[in-house]
């Protein structure tokens, strides 16, 4: 049995999405699709558009067979951290082949990147620290000293996002030795970080979120960038919750925490370094909004996404502590099942018994406490909503999905 592994986020599922999915069945002759998917908040330090059920919904009706959640601690981080939880899951589902997008778009110039980075990782380390003291970002030091020091073609364009990430998901394949077979897609239509939706057909996340965020739009100028079963769920997620998940709607939260407390106890969060917590305290005072706070953070060291982490961090109270505890285990604790098609419950139960690591679909089943983090994540993403039940980890069950009926089963 082939077991197609996707890594993704679907903050919401669109064109690009659906190609990259169907592409990846078509090259490697799946038989089932496992996606891993981001819950509450996101890699680049923000929260959900919508909350990970609805994004789920989307995911099935697209055809993934089983939606497993990435735990938050893997979820808000840099690349590497990001990749190598979700290839940990993959691996402990049996996992055949994963497959990913990229701008590169070939599979052989991402493993001669590992080895040349392997071999030659002493030396980068070197010109890192000398690119790190211009005061540039950790991902724009390592992109320029591998530049410096790369004097092939052969390697990959680490200054890509999609490659960045796709260079991580082989480095963790490899590092952990797993017989996972790699595979990448090119990469169509608007790029990762495209503000605006030009092509006619597909648009990035990106665009498509800053039209919906905008509040001057209508909800049908999304409608040909994505899938209808896609528009229909915004739609109703608009209508019940009222409004989509956007930062400004908790910056007074992140005021009152940064307000209330001190430097000191700023200092133990996670991610707060170099004496940031000075800077928080300092310009939240001065800030009209989320984009005016983000805005007076920024430096050249500073990135945007960086600073976006560490704010999640501070809403959740994320002490480094608690992460560097939870992130030293090599292997994931347990699975979360979110959701999953007729076909991706027969898988489940056909490989039962490969499985080591617990899988559950209730969150009474779990007293991991980095579960326990992601109910947390999830009450404090549903906090802008007064109509939404701060109960819903212990009342949710994976959502099912017959994918010949196209229905959800009750």
């Amino acid at each position: 049995m082939k077991v197609l592994g996707l890594i993704v986020e679907y903050n919401p599922f669109h064109h690009g999405h659906l190609y990259h999915l169907q592409q990846s069945v078509k090259k490697t002759g799946a038989d089932v699709v496992v996606a891993v998917m981001s819950g509450s908040f996101l890699q680049r330090g923000e929260p959900a558009l919508v909350n990970k059920w609805s994004r789920t919904k989307m995911a099935l009706q697209g055809g993934v067979d089983v939606v497993v959640e990435l735990p938050y601690i893997h979820a808000t981080q840099k690349a590497e951290i990001f990749a190598d939880g979700a290839v940990a899951l993959l691996q402990a589902l049996s996992v055949t082949d994963l497959c990913f997008g990229s701008e590169n778009g070939e599979i052989e110039p991402f493993k001669k990147s590992v080895q040349w980075l392997s071999d030659h990782q002493e030396l980068v380390n070197e010109r890192i620290k000398i690119e790190l003291e211009k005061g540039k970002s950790y991902p724009r030091a390592f992109s320029d000293a591998y530049l410096s020091i790369n004097e092939t073609d052969e390697l990959l364009d680490l200054s890509q996002p999609n490659n960045i990430l796709g260079f991580h998901y082989v480095q963790s394949v490899i590092k952990r030795h797993s017989s996972m077979r790699l595979h990448t897609i090119t990469r169509t239509g608007s790029h990762y970080h495209d503000q605006q939706m030009t092509d006619n057909h597909i648009a990035s996340a990106t665009a498509i979120r800053n039209n919906l965020l905008t509040g001057t739009t209508p909800l049908s100028t999304i409608q040909p960038f994505v899938p209808e079963y896609t528009f229909k769920e915004l739609e109703n997620y608009l209508a019940t919750k009222g409004s989509f998940h956007n930062w400004e709607d908790y910056f007074i939260f992140l005021r009152y925490k940064l307000i209330s407390e001190s430097a000191e106890n700023l200092k133990l969060i996670y991610e707060c370094e170099e004496g940031l917590e000075h800077r928080l305290k300092r310009e939240i005072i001065k800030a009209n909004s989320f984009e005016d706070f983000i805005q007076k953070l920024k430096t050249k060291r500073y990135t945007r996404t960086r600073l976006q982490r560490l704010l999640v961090h501070l809403y959740l109270n994320t002490s480094k502590e608690f992460m560097e505890d939870s992130l030293r285990p090599q292997n994931p604790p347990y699975i979360r099942i979110l959701g999953m098609s007729q076909n991706g419950r027969k898988y489940l139960s056909q490989t039962k018994k490969e499985r080591s690591t617990p899988l559950f679909s209730k969150a009474s089943e779990s007293n991991d406490p980095i579960f326990q983090k992601d109910v947390v994540a999830s009450r404090l993403h549903g906090v802008i909503h007064p109509n939404s039940s701060f109960m819903d980890e212990f009342q949710e069950i994976p959502i099912m999905y017959n994918e010949d009926l196209k229905q959800f089963l009750s």
